[in-house]
């Protein structure tokens, strides 16, 4: 693991929010939760959306919030509802709360902690509204371990979208990411309807369709330490027909 980035001093109170969607994550969430409060990140809040899991990861996440008062909070959902819902009520959660910059990532340990410093860098020092967590740009890696066939579908989802919406990003499914506060009331929570991983494609056609910056970065992505991979047969459906939607529903969108 890298050393975290030294933000300047003027930048360490920044106020981010780090949304953390979980299903079944009780094997994952403490040690991502120790990792982020470890980081050189005094203003930092952790925002978990748990979808009622039935594996008790939302009463290990209440546990959290209790042993670290203001600094976590927990979002209870009703059921299983998609990432993209888990990502809408969390992130209007943090923007109601003050947040000045809200960060999303994967419960699972597939993104590192220790990248999101440097990401806030990148961000405060741009005009960017967005800056991703990329495995795709030069520097970005893959888990040795991550399947063959894991591979594949995110190289061809990302060609596909890459092909039919025109958006130039090389991660365009990339979950790791930091936003400005403005850039997502701009894009206005409310128009977003995927229910999926096709959330991050629709964010990011938002943004761009918008005319904010995107900026990717390296990282490394790992294999999930614990637990399966919520990618079921039906999210991919959705991936796949999410393009065509966004065409013709986002086709009028601009600032």
């Amino acid at each position: 693991m890298s050393e975290p980035v030294q933000l300047p001093s003027p930048w360490r109170d920044v106020r981010l929010t780090v949304v953390v969607p979980t299903f079944n994550e009780v094997g994952n969430l403490p040690a991502l939760v120790e990792q982020l409060l470890a980081l050189p990140l005094p203003g930092l809040k952790v925002l978990v959306a748990d979808d009622n899991s039935p594996d008790g990861t939302g009463e290990v996440a209440d546990k959290l919030a209790l042993e670290h008062p203001g600094q976590i909070e927990v979002v209870h959902r009703a059921g299983k509802e998609g990432l993209g819902r888990a990502y809408v009520d969390g992130i209007g959660r943090a923007l109601n709360d003050g947040a000045e910059f809200v960060a999303q990532m994967d419960a699972d340990l597939s993104h590192p902690p220790d990248a999101l410093p440097g990401m806030l860098g990148a961000l405060l020092s741009t005009q960017a509204g967005v800056v991703i967590g990329s495995r795709y740009v030069p520097g970005g890696e893959l888990d040795e371990n991550w399947p063959l066939y894991r591979r594949a579908l995110s190289g061809w989802a990302n060609l596909y979208v890459h092909t039919l919406l025109r958006v130039r990003i090389r991660d365009l499914t990339a979950g790791f990411k930091i936003w400005r506060a403005d850039a997502l009331r701009d894009i206005g929570l409310e128009r977003v309807q995927s229910n999926g991983y096709s959330f991050q494609v629709e964010m990011h056609y938002l943004a761009t369709k918008l005319g904010h910056t995107i900026l990717e970065v390296p990282i490394r992505f790992e294999e999930r330490r614990d637990g399966a991979s919520k990618m079921t047969t039906a999210t991919k459906i959705e991936s796949a027909l999410m393009p065509f939607r966004l065409r013709s529903k986002h086709r009028n969108v601009e600032r």
